[in-house]
């Protein structure tokens, strides 16, 4: 479930205040909440922190885009060459094993980034208008996504996209990828999305025809693991949430910054 800034005030204002949290780049712990009985922090100085966090700036067509000199890209910047440099060392391992390896990257502001939604809807999420966003296939990336895609490709590393995006979206996201440069294996077979009408049988724990009762640790470890029973080696997973990364089957999880919103 997809929870706006002002569901999620204290999560997001905590995620701010620790921005050092996402610069290790290595396995992190689950996010907690605050339950306080205090004064939550105010919704209008947390925006200016996130503004302040991304350098939030409208261009000249009005596009609300984050700044490459702000704090959210050096956080992206160190993220990207510790994945960089383990990525290449678990792929030389891997291909001396006799193994496969993979990595698999969420799409929605890890790949492709939603701020300009954020900012336009005032950090409150609707499914129409979020819908509309996202067909559009017109998000900038965030900040080394591409290259970062690309890096692995050239490691000889399997790229699998792992989203929360419908299958009813999946040609918007294909396109929006080839646009920002990360044109790596979009195809069915590697880019797998929500098809809530018609769930896989590997996820026939939480979701049948018609049916879907799957959390999204559920869906994603569900999905995570029915890329390892196919052979591969899953040697880093790369997301904005906590839920995009728990639930095992990733030898490394990588968690980057999005203070904007929160999927549990």
């Amino acid at each position: 479930m997809r929870k706006s800034l002002r569901a999620a005030a204290i999560a997001a204002s905590c995620a701010v205040a620790g921005a050092a949290l996402y610069g290790a780049g290595a396995a992190t712990a689950g996010q907690s909440t605050a339950n306080s009985t205090h004064e939550p922090y105010n919704i209008g100085l947390l925006v200016k922190d996130i503004d302040t966090y991304y350098g939030t700036a409208a261009d000249s067509n009005g596009v609300y885009q984050a700044s490459p000199d702000s704090p959210y890209a050096q956080d992206l910047a160190r993220i990207d060459a510790d994945a960089r440099s383990y990525i290449d060392k678990a792929a030389r391992k891997a291909h001396h094993r006799g193994e496969k390896p993979a990595v698999v990257f969420d799409i929605d502001d890890t790949l492709l980034l939603s701020l300009d939604y954020e900012k336009r809807y005032n950090y409150t999420y609707n499914p129409t208008t979020w819908a509309d966003y996202v067909n559009r296939a017109d998000r900038p990336a965030v900040f080394g996504s591409p290259e970062l895609v690309q890096y692995a490709e050239k490691k000889g590393v399997e790229v699998f996209y792992n989203s929360g995006l419908s299958e009813a979206q999946r040609s918007a996201a294909v396109e929006n990828l080839k646009k920002i440069g990360a044109d790596v294996n979009l195809d069915a077979d590697h880019m797998f999305l929500k098809d809530k009408a018609n769930p896989p049988a590997y996820l026939s724990g939480c979701a049948t025809p018609g049916t879907w009762t799957c959390t999204t640790v559920q869906y994603k470890s569900g999905t995570r693991k029915h890329i390892e029973d196919l052979g591969y080696e899953i040697v880093a997973n790369f997301g904005d949430q906590y839920s995009d990364l728990d639930g095992g089957y990733a030898d490394r999880t990588y968690k980057l910054p999005n203070p904007t919103y929160f999927v549990s």
